[in-house]
Formats: structure tokens, sequence, C-alpha cells
């Protein structure tokens, strides 16, 4: 085939072996063979009497079709070396003994590595049950990973995703580009493949049977990471006794965002229109900005509160409503501050919504720019009973001071959204002072472990320690150096 050379086949391939010109020279009893020195890297050269194997693999059809079926290079056979006297090869003209097995090779070579956005099967979080479906969804797409739910409400009467989880879902759609989501029949098993933060200007339209901030809590967590400024409008239920209200979530949850880096003019909660339950008919205009890293936060000195600031919002009532609410709630908070203001909000026409409807929300800041929150509604029309403003107005102001006595430097609703803030950041230490955990925080620091493996320091800050208020918890972490690569650069 080549000149000086003797070829001969085996196992599909083609084996060529130098001719030596000189026979092997005797090695002293004891000392290795230069074949074994090569191949345990103890010669980086090969000397010009070491027989020399070239292989030429044959593409033939039936190689061709079996690279095909398994999609795998095929594995060489190795052959036995022959002893001492014949350099380590097979003698010429005879053909090579094959070994007994070949040795796979390693799976590094096979394939190549995924990134976050690329994740294989292998990389697939399961979960059981319907609890906690909006931090694994977005969790999920921040980190890249797919995710599979099963046996969602499947021993219930009315088994799988309830309207309000659809409509979430569609979301994640809308604000995402290439997501691959999949629901068997009876919707009691999601599968989730999250694709690229699109954002860009959207609307969407929500379940009644929840309120907007159900889906405004995920998009804070999700917008800053966005290809494009995100702007959405969202019409529903703007205030209601189950989720966080949008008062609530603009006067608390846009300041916290500005602490990590988010801000400008373009981060703004505007409230077109406000619709109480079950019919809803409220509308918002929610606009956050992009931004490619987080900054690292030291935020462990809640301060002393210095003012409290409210809204009492009246639709489809008479006006008196607000003020009613507003003198019952001064009527005890003035007995701690002075500086007190709750304005007054009446909707009317097509402003006011669908249904009737009173509420209140209260905010309380500090010197060092912590504000706590609470908030109180009234039962939806035809539900329950008549709840009288001047006795809401008073429940809402305990409300707010238990919240302080709880203290923190972030108030119970925003907890998670600190939390997750402070993972995507820099690789940097971040440090928040917490209140009491709440049952869905706890749950929240379990599912951060799962999908970006990280763990907190929590230290617990005694009453006496703090010198106010209830038992305080301080969370430390490193961020995992969360970069927004999707970032148009202008």
């Amino acid at each position: 085939m080549f000149p000086g050379t003797d070829s001969f086949r085996c196992g599909g391939s083609i084996l060529v072996r130098a001719r030596r010109s000189a026979p092997d020279r005797p090695y002293p009893k004891g000392s290795p063979h230069p074949a074994e020195e090569q191949r345990a890297g103890l010669r980086s050269d090969t000397s010009p009497d070491t027989s020399t194997l070239l292989r030429f693999q044959l593409k033939t059809c039936r190689l061709g079709e079996q690279r095909k079926r398994q999609s795998l290079p095929p594995v060489p056979r190795q052959t036995q070396p022959g002893p001492p006297g014949h350099g380590g090869g097979a003698t010429p003209g005879a053909p090579a003994r094959p070994l007994p097995f070949a040795p796979p090779l390693s799976r590094r070579f096979l394939f190549q590595p995924r990134g976050p956005g690329m994740a294989g099967e292998a990389q697939c979080l399961s979960y059981t049950g319907c609890n906690f479906l909006r931090q694994r969804l977005v969790l999920a797409t921040l980190s890249g990973r797919p995710l599979k739910i099963r046996k969602i409400r499947a021993k219930e009467e009315d088994p799988g995703l309830r309207d309000f989880e659809a409509s979430f879902i569609r979301l994640i759609d809308k604000v995402t580009n290439g997501s691959r989501i999949e629901i068997n029949q009876t919707g009691t098993t999601l599968y989730y493949q999250p694709g690229l933060l699109y954002g860009g200007s959207l609307e969407h339209d929500c379940s009644p049977s929840r309120g907007i901030g159900y889906y405004l809590e995920s998009l804070l967590c999700l917008a800053p990471f966005m290809k494009h400024p995100l702007k959405i409008v969202l019409r529903g239920v703007t205030n209601d006794q189950v989720d966080p209200s949008v008062d609530v979530l603009k006067a608390t949850a846009l300041p916290l965002l500005k602490k990590f880096g988010i801000d400008g003019e373009s981060l703004e909660i505007k409230i077109n229109r406000r619709g109480m339950p079950p019919k809803g008919g409220g509308e918002i205009l929610f606009t956050c900005p992009v931004r490619k890293v987080l900054q690292p936060v030291q935020f462990t000195d809640p301060g002393k509160i210095k003012r409290i600031r409210g809204t009492a919002y009246s639709v489809r009532v008479s006006p008196q409503m607000a003020n009613r609410m507003v003198e019952s709630a001064r009527g005890i908070l003035n007995k701690f501050l002075p500086d007190i203001y709750i304005y007054t909000d009446h909707m009317k026409g097509v402003s006011s919504g669908k249904s009737p409807g009173f509420g209140m929300c209260l905010t309380a800041e500090t010197i060092n720019g912590t504000i706590l929150s609470a908030e109180l509604a009234s039962n939806p029309q035809g539900q329950g009973a008549a709840v009288l403003p001047e006795e809401l107005g008073q429940n809402c102001a305990k409300l707010l001071l238990e919240e302080v006595y709880r203290g923190g430097c972030v108030d119970s609703t925003n907890q998670s959204l600190a939390l997750l803030l402070m993972t995507l950041g820099q690789q940097d230490v971040s440090k928040v002072l917490l209140g009491p955990l709440s049952p869905y925080t706890i749950e929240f620091l379990r599912h951060l472990r799962s999908f970006f493996q990280i763990m907190f320091k929590i230290e617990t800050k005694t009453a006496e320690e703090e010198h106010t208020g209830g038992e305080k918890v301080l969370m430390t972490c490193v961020g995992i150096g969360f970069c927004n690569l999707s970032k148009t650069i202008r």
C-alpha cells in the first residue's frame, strides 16, 4: 500500500506498520520497553526504530449505517503488544490479536458541554403538586433549567391546572422567546423548557380569580433581565384579599429594586383603572429597564420610623367610605407618630372597574429608607358579611404596627424578591436583615438551592440585640455573578 510498509486488515480498519531498517537492540533485564514508556508518558519522542501504527478508517456503508444508528464515533480495536523482542507490535505479516474487549470512550469526548440555555434532559428538575408553581417557573426561566411538574391536583374532583395558573403560563410564554410548554390532556403534568427573556411592549388579560399582584410579583423578578425593556399592560383585579395589591408593590418593591441598581425614569407602575373582585376591570401599566449586572447590598440597619403614608380607595361606592377609613386609621396611628398623611382615591365611571368595593394600603418609612407595608380590602360583592369602613381602617392600622414590630429592612411581602436579587448579584457578599421568615420565603430558599446551588448563611438576632421588635434574621450570601447576556448593546 505504501512503500516500505506492511499492511493488514483488523476489524474494519487497515493497520499500517513501518518496517524497521535494523533489528531491535536488546534491552537490559528489568528496563521498560520503549512502547510502554510512550504509553506511560515517560518518553515525549518516538525513536526511528520504534514501530509506528497509522490508522485509516474505512468509510464503508456498513460502518456509516452503524454510525448513524448510534450517533457515536466508532471505537478503535486495540491490539495486544508482542514480546519485548518485537518492539511491542504484531509480527510483520501476521494479523493483529484483538483485545477481548474495547473500552468505551470518555463521555467528555462524546458530548459537548451544554450552557445554561441548552440544558439537557439529565438536568431537568422534577416536582410533585401544584404548590409554589410561580417560584418554580420563574427560577427555571432565570436558570435555564427544564422543569417537569407531576400530579397537579391529581386526587381532587377537578384535577389539573386552574385558570389563573394557565393564564400565568401564557404570560411567561409572552415575555420569553423559544419556550417549550407541554401540558397533558388532564392538566396534571406540566413540562417547561425555558427560552430567552425577550420583553418589549405586551398586553395580558389576567384571570379575575386572582389579583394582578399574582402576576406582577413574578414580572418584578424577570423584568430586569429581558433583552428589551419591558412595557406591559395588565388587566384584571387590582386589589383583593389574597394577593399583594398593586399599591403595595408600587410603594415597596420599586424602592427595593432601586437599591440593587435597577432604577431610572422608566421604572414605574401606573394604575389606570381600579378593579375589585369578582369581576375586575382594572388596568395597570408596568415598565422596567434592563440591567446587565446587579449591585451587592449591605442592608442591615432598618432605622427608626419617620413617617406614615397611605391610600384609601373606593370604587362604585360612596366617597365617604374612604374618609371614614382615614379617620379611624389616624385615630390609632396618631398615638405613635404625628407625620401621617393618607390619600383618598375615589374613581368613577370606566376607571372604577366592574365591581364595588373599598380598601386601604398603609406604608411606614424609616430614616434609612426601609419601607414596611400593610393592607386590607373589603369582602367581594355577594361574598361574606359586609365590613364597616371604620373597622377596616382600624384593622389595617393594627396590621401596620404588627409589621413594624416584625421589623427588618424588607417587609414580609418582598422577602423572596430581596433574596432572589441577592442571589443573582455580582460575586460579592450581600447582607439583608429580615424579620421572621414567612413559609413562602422558606420554600423559596429551598428552590434557590435546587436551581442555583446557592445557600444562605442565616444568623438569628434576638430582640435584646436589636433593642426593638421581635427576632430578626440576618441573611448573608455570595452572588452567583448572573449576567444578562440578552441585553442589547447600544
